[in-house]
């Protein structure tokens, strides 16, 4: 028996949208000016999952499929999938007619290439999904036959143009994958087609004449500003200059300020597709932090809900577990919880045997945040002050991204370390990967910077991978959170509710459920 997914149209609110009761339709033509905070390292999503990669990627490359807000697939490169009822392969029909920005056909090549040696092999959260993948077919140029020794129920959750971006063979086959020069003067498939990029100050994509969605996209330009301060963020949005910027480019309580004026709009939608989590790892090679008694007493010194409200002005909710309440099938309620105490804290710093001393101080980590805004720092002093209430002195280490990804997940030259990652619809996407041992000091971003190693939760990732029903996987997971909220090598602070300052001028970006993470081909400007 075949299982068979078929493309579903969307209709979409870049096609029709309400004003009062009349209904305008969108217009072509314009320039976006968006803001892209921090300056990506590189433009391709396939070598590089960090959010301000993503913003530029997704227009740029396509993916097989992309997500409604429902987070339901729907056809993207591929026109149609069929899912074998064993789950031992996925068929793939392909759009035809689809064009690289270089004028050479897109084929089944382009998505066997991608899949067998960037997926599988670079990618960081794909790398761990495709383990049980054997390999491509490719029967013809449309046609791509995935096949598994094991059922792979998390792929068809992960295949849009950021989660999983098909690159072109004919310009990376034979190359260094990590060190191609298209990496950041990209090709792809997309609405719109790399023209520029300004270092330290814009990177500008303009309209695909060819692109295979006739009529799209409405824009003629968008040119991604690199705009560090946030106080000159907030001016460009006020004043209408800048007219877009995704994932909270503001602090919380700027944006309540922006929202009432009236002069832009704040979108919590479009971030369903993500389900942001932000966490803190746990050097546990460090001293002090490899006893399971210190990571708890700092969980009990957290006061999660002054988080919230203090430094995030209510855009999150107290994490109760690293899989947020969002991901409801998957999430277990009654994992070990650690409520603001700091008597428990103490005393449990006290039996570990840190005891104050006679400047009250137990002892002193580094803390290396996220270098990715105001809101980041501000959580790193947050979190120092909580944690002097009970004698555990913070030093606040600050640098940008690139140092901070070789520092943290590279070198692991790092205490305690703020930072979150997209949970995305299933916990296999984004979440296993912070706790499989295989990733320890790989350097790649966002995986186990902890240095955590417990052979029964690596196990339990694998048998994850390949699990023939959802309700295995789901019991297996509920065993995941139940151990690692035990052991904390990761203590799990907010469920992140990102949100999007646009024009009241700018439509059509509010239809899918990827859309912070995605294609800007519905925009247009009125």
């Amino acid at each position: 028996m075949i299982i068979r997914l078929r493309h579903v149209a969307l209709c979409t609110l870049g096609s029709l949208l309400f004003s009062g009761t009349a209904l305008a339709a969108p217009k072509s033509g314009g320039t976006l000016l968006a803001i892209v905070q921090p300056e990506p390292v590189t433009l391709t999503g396939a070598v590089n999952t960090a959010q301000p990669t993503s913003l530029i990627a997704t227009n740029v490359y396509d993916g097989l499929l992309s997500y409604d807000k429902e987070l339901k697939p729907h056809g993207q490169l591929a026109e149609r999938w069929e899912v074998a009822k064993d789950g031992l392969s996925i068929r793939f029909d392909l759009r035809r007619g689809v064009k690289w920005h270089d004028g050479k056909p897109f084929t089944s090549a382009d998505v066997k290439w991608s899949v067998e040696n960037v997926w599988k092999t670079l990618h960081p959260r794909n790398k761990a999904i495709l383990v049980n993948l054997l390999q491509v077919d490719t029967p013809d140029e449309y046609t791509a036959i995935f096949r598994f020794s094991k059922p792979s129920l998390a792929l068809l959750s992960t295949l849009n143009s950021w989660g999983a971006p098909v690159l072109p063979k004919h310009l990376y086959e034979g190359t260094d994958v990590l060190n191609n020069p298209n990496n950041n003067k990209p090709v792809g498939t997309g609405a719109f087609v790399f023209k520029e990029w300004v270092r330290g100050s814009h990177i500008t994509l303009e309209r695909n004449p060819e692109y295979w969605d006739k009529g799209k996209p409405y824009l003629d330009k968008i040119i991604f500003k690199v705009v560090p301060d946030a106080g000159a963020r907030a001016a460009l949005l006020e004043n209408g200059e800048a007219q877009y910027a995704v994932f909270s480019p503001v602090p919380p309580k700027e944006a309540q300020r922006l929202a009432q004026s009236g002069k832009v709009k704040v979108e919590t939608s479009g971030y369903q597709w993500s389900s942001p989590v932000m966490y803190v790892d746990f050097n546990l090679d460090n001293a002090y932090l490899k006893d399971v008694r210190v990571r708890r007493a700092i969980a009990y010194a957290t006061n999660l809900d002054g988080l919230n409200k203090v430094v995030w002005y209510g855009y999150g909710k107290p994490s109760v577990s690293v899989v947020p309440s969002a991901l409801s099938q998957f999430f277990d309620g009654t994992v070990p919880r650690y409520g603001y105490d700091t008597k428990k804290a103490e005393a449990l710093l006290d039996e570990a045997g840190f005891k104050r001393g006679a400047d009250g101080v137990r002892f002193t980590l580094n803390n290396d945040y996220l270098p990715y805004g105001d809101d980041y720092r501000r959580t790193a002093e947050y979190f120092k002050q909580s944690l002097k209430r009970v004698g555990i002195e913070i030093n606040i280490r600050s640098q940008d991204t690139a140092a901070f990804t070789k520092r943290v997940y590279g070198e692991r030259d790092f205490d305690i370390s703020i930072s979150w990652n997209a949970s995305f619809p299933d916990p296999q996407i984004g979440l296993t990967r912070m706790y499989w041992s295989g990733w320890i000091g790989k350097n790649v971003p966002w995986t186990n910077a902890s240095g955590y190693r417990n052979a029964e939760v690596d196990q339990i990732i694998e048998q994850a991978q390949g699990a023939a029903t959802q309700a295995e996987r789901v019991a297996l997971f509920k065993r995941f959170q139940q151990i690692t909220q035990s052991e904390l090598p990761t203590l799990p602070l907010l469920e992140l509710h990102f949100f999007t300052i646009h024009s009241p001028r700018l439509h059509g970006i509010d239809s899918q459920g990827d859309q912070s993470q995605g294609s800007l081909k519905e925009a247009w400007l009125d």
